[in-house]
């Protein structure tokens, strides 16, 4: 039978079926006597039952398998509660990759188009990384949530003395949940237990094993696995209200002057004007504003540090670009952007039109929902170089919440 296009006859249909793999021991999270660390509680709640809440939340999420250790009958249904009538709980393998197959084959009578694999560790997954995962998955593509690598990475020798640097271009912190089309990898999955293939630390391993092409969307830096016994301990301290929130704000301020023109650039959109902005770049004064506020909430320096205007690579150039570097640098950080404002400060062209359409280009700069982005403006009542229609200013304020807490 091909596994990769074949239905049970008579099956329910579901679009999006979830793989979560509960059987480890978790040794590195502290004393057998604490128990395996997905059955721990955070907040008041196992972290189990967190993690199969925020799929079960989801609106395009059908069946959940639970793969589970068979010692932890148990304490599973103990963790889940009523949430367990809603499961399919399978006793896992002796490692990951086999929980998973075995995951999986418990969910081929649903048939699922996508099915998504995630560690049961992760209880901070929320609704915008679950979307992007499924929206990733392609007939034959799998999407793999990941990060970019900020540490500077080292090669030791046998002695554990540092060999080299390595560069860290192009490398990425790899997260759950995994998403993929659910036949190819099921098929993947049994054809690697067939053949003896073990030791992959992860499902894309496996489809790119099986030539399956993967891509890599947007992580989340809040996607934490909890490892270590110290994890679990800033993770309930976290859900208990005894952090206090690293919420930081930063501003920016920038000014443009006319030239001769027939057109603006402003919040990445090009309003027809009889003038345009004497700039280095392309002059978008709200952007350059907006580029130093998020720059500011991780003491990132401001625009002219990173892109300074003798550097000849910038002439003309777009100015989200910047804005995008800047969005980058404070993911980079672990931040989370909570909203910008942005205050376009000019006597003409009106912004009003204009508007819903400059919300939406940051929000596709930004990553975040239209809805947590102002765009307004205002005039200078025919006072100063606004006033007199010389320029254009621009005021920005950015919000982003970082991991941690406040210092004492």
């Amino acid at each position: 039978m091909d596994e990769t296009t074949s239905r049970s006859p008579g099956a329910s249909h579901a679009t999006v079926g979830v793989v979560i793999v509960a059987a480890g021991r978790g040794e590195r999270a502290g004393r057998p006597s604490d128990g395996p660390k997905q059955y721990r509680k955070i907040g008041g709640k196992p972290v189990i039952a967190r993690t199969i809440e925020a799929f079960r939340k989801h609106p395009s999420v059908g069946p959940i398998v639970v793969t589970i250790h068979p010692d932890d009958h148990e304490l599973f249904v103990e963790a889940v509660g009523g949430l367990a009538n809603n499961l399919i709980a399978v006793e896992g393998g002796a490692t990951r990759q086999d929980s998973v197959r075995l995951g999986l084959s418990a969910l081929r009578e649903a048939a699922p188009e996508k099915v998504l694999i995630h560690d049961a560790c992760r209880p901070f997954v929320d609704a915008a990384l679950i979307h992007r995962v499924i929206e990733g998955i392609g007939e034959r593509e799998a999407a793999l949530p990941a990060l970019p690598i900020a540490e500077t990475l080292k090669r030791a020798d046998g002695a554990a003395t540092v060999a080299a640097t390595v560069s860290r271009e192009n490398l990425y912190a790899a997260q759950t949940p995994q998403g993929f089309p659910f036949w190819p990898i099921n098929a993947a999955h049994q054809k690697a237990h067939r053949a003896g293939k073990a030791g992959f630390t992860d499902d894309a391993a496996i489809a790119e094993w099986a030539k399956m092409p993967v891509r890599i969307v947007q992580g989340e830096p809040e996607n934490i696995k909890l490892t270590w016994a110290r994890d679990i301990q800033m993770a309930d301290q976290r859900l208990s209200g005894a952090m206090f929130p690293d919420v930081r704000t930063g501003n920016g301020y920038d000014v443009h002057s006319f030239e001769a023109g027939d057109h603006v650039t402003l919040c990445g959109i090009a309003i027809p004007h009889s003038k345009k902005l004497c700039g280095h770049s392309d002059a978008d004064v709200a952007l350059h504003a907006l580029t130093d506020a998020l720059l500011a909430t991780c003491g990132a320096g401001d625009i002219g540090t990173h892109f300074p205007p003798s550097d000849p690579q910038w002439r003309g150039a777009a100015s989200r670009l910047f804005v995008e570097h800047a969005a980058r640098l404070v993911r980079e950080h672990g931040g989370r952007i909570a909203n910008v404002d942005i205050t376009l400060i000019a006597e003409m062209p009106k912004i009003g039109p204009h508007r819903a359409a400059m919300a939406a280009v940051l929000a596709e700069m930004l990553a975040i929902a239209a809805e947590r982005i102002s765009v307004k403006a205002t005039t200078n009542e025919r006072l100063g170089f606004v006033g007199r229609e010389e320029g254009i200013a621009a005021i920005a304020t950015a919000s982003v919440v970082y991991p941690g807490s406040l210092p004492e």
